[in-house]
């Protein structure tokens, strides 16, 4: 409900009452929001108008697209670096230090409800047009320790 407004407009026409009521409703899941579009127009018939959709991100998954970038990086870091050490016979340890260099942000309309053209565009186009895309640099410096050999231990 508290992504949803109803406003209704009753009026008299001749000997009859005309009900007008406009739905609007937030949605963060496509497939949910072609669902509801489609059931209302197999119940609803010609009686309902479904406007195009607007697409935006709200700040906050803006945000999470931030720190998923980052995280994501920061995980290839070390991936990539377990890989040297592995080829040089070390091992990796620890991250002793792990510092966001550059983050990039492009596309996509961040809390924005209305576009300029909306109307002459596709869906696909409007998609593609909301789509936010984020990247990040990081430098990560971590511990390596040497791999002992297994012969030793036992002895």
């Amino acid at each position: 409900e508290e992504n949803m407004t109803v406003t209704e407009d009753f009026s008299r026409v001749e000997n009859t009452y005309q009900m007008e009521a406009e739905v609007c409703i937030i949605f963060s899941d496509f497939g949910k929001m072609q669902n509801v579009c489609n059931l209302l127009i197999e119940k609803l018939g010609t009686s309902v108008t479904i406007n195009p959709p607007h697409f935006y991100h709200t700040p906050e998954a803006i945000d999470t697209l931030r720190r998923q970038v980052c995280v994501t990086a920061v995980g290839n870091t070390r991936r990539k670096a377990q890989e040297v050490c592995r080829l040089f016979g070390q091992a990796l340890g620890k991250p002793l230090l792990i510092k966001e260099e550059e983050t990039k942000e492009w596309g996509g309309h961040i809390d924005s409800h209305l576009s300029h053209s909306a109307d002459s565009q596709t869906l696909q186009e409007r998609i593609q047009n909301a789509t936010a895309y984020a990247s990040c640099r990081v430098f990560a410096v971590f511990e390596i320790k040497g791999k002992e050999n297994r012969r030793n231990k036992l002895l």
